[in-house]
């Protein structure tokens, strides 16, 4: 997924990334890929990061790509918020279907 981060004056960070689990009540795990180039060989190489966000209303779902902003510690690990969803998974989640029916 694209990552973006932004920094000015009096401004929060934010991050995009990919859902891959909301199985806590309000918290969403987000996994942001950062692609950066070798300092001396060149190739492009992919770095995965893990951010636990605070999603009040539940409502993103594993495979959403969502953006985060810095916030203050909410827990022990919870420095970020979800602040919106750029991109709803294509399929629904597979638990999902299972307790529908």
């Amino acid at each position: 997924m694209a990552e973006t981060t932004q920094k000015a004056q009096g401004r929060r960070k934010e991050v995009v990334g990919e859902v891959v689990s909301n199985k806590m009540h309000k918290t969403i795990v987000v996994q942001v890929t950062r692609k950066k180039a070798h300092p001396f060989y060149g190739r492009v190489i992919a770095r995965n990061k893990k951010f636990y966000a605070h999603d009040e209303s539940n409502q993103a779902h594993v495979g959403d790509v969502v953006r985060l902003e810095e916030t203050r510690p909410l827990s022990k690990l919870k420095r970020w918020k979800l602040k919106d969803i750029v991109r709803k998974a294509a399929l629904v989640p597979e638990a999902a279907v299972d307790a529908a029916s």
